[in-house]
């Protein structure tokens, strides 16, 4: 299994272009100050333990597309788990704690058992568990308070994109009416890599409002991979367990 296969598998189960914004300069509220935008995005985070439910996921490169349908559980802060089905058997699974990422595939009998490395080494920038959650939730992958932004409007929302330069370059555009997550974006220039993240539709499930599409665009050089996953049956607060056992005789996964 080569390297970017990998990877793409983990993203598929894990994790377009914001396009261009019209220019509505005066239209800007006067109440639009970054840190009140910011503590009204925090103030209407989803609030669960536990969810679980299904996920239409639809991969695409230049060459190919692959759709599953996939299970999906998750308690919050301790453990995401996703799984891959044909016909009633696990295929593969997906298993990520604050500890580690884990998967395994009966295809092929390989897995893979390590840090986040992986995924960090390809999108260009540190993840982590709450990266991954935060990414999944319809959430900043970078928590906002920990920086300081400048902020404009456009009909898409208002664009936050943060004051001080770094080699990566951040931009998280939040809904104008309910302050959520509408699409954000890492970019390394030098390295020419990017990744963006669009949450095209939310739901409202017992009060709970989270995101019912996202579509995630990864540029490489001239590599393009494009992730759709869209949120089924979604219940929040139910018992949910996580199992996940490395079959014996499988091939580990060697990333270089």
């Amino acid at each position: 299994m080569n390297k970017y296969f990998c990877i793409s598998m983990l993203i598929a189960f894990l994790i377009t272009s914001c396009g261009t914004q019209k220019n509505m300069e005066g239209s800007l509220p006067t109440n639009a100050k970054a840190s009140r935008v910011i503590k009204e995005h925090y103030a209407n985070t989803p609030n669960f333990n536990t969810i679980r439910g299904k996920i239409r996921a639809t991969y695409k490169t230049e060459n190919k597309t692959k759709s599953a349908n996939l299970s999906f559980r998750m308690k919050k802060d301790e453990a995401v788990w996703i799984s891959a089905s044909l016909l009633g058997f696990s295929m593969a699974k997906v298993y990520i704690t604050p500890e580690k990422a884990s998967y395994y595939e009966k295809v092929g009998k390989t897995y893979f058992e390590g840090d986040f490395r992986l995924l960090a080494d390809w999108l260009g920038t540190p993840l982590d568990f709450e990266k991954v959650q935060n990414l999944l939730m319809g959430q900043p992958i970078y928590d906002l308070r920990d920086d300081k932004y400048k902020i404009s409007v456009s009909e898409r929302g208002f664009q936050l994109i943060p004051k001080k330069d770094e080699a990566i370059k951040k931009m998280f555009l939040l809904n104008l009416d309910t302050y959520q997550v509408n699409a954000q974006q890492l970019a390394q220039e030098a390295e020419n890599q990017s990744v963006t993240v669009t949450y095209d539709d939310y739901q409202t499930i017992n009060g709970i409002r989270f995101p019912k599409t996202i579509t995630i665009i990864a540029n490489e050089g001239d590599k393009n991979t494009n992730i759709t996953l869209e949120y089924r049956s979604l219940e929040f607060d139910k018992p949910v367990s996580f199992p996940f056992e490395i079959p014996s005789g499988y091939d580990e996964i060697s990333i270089k």
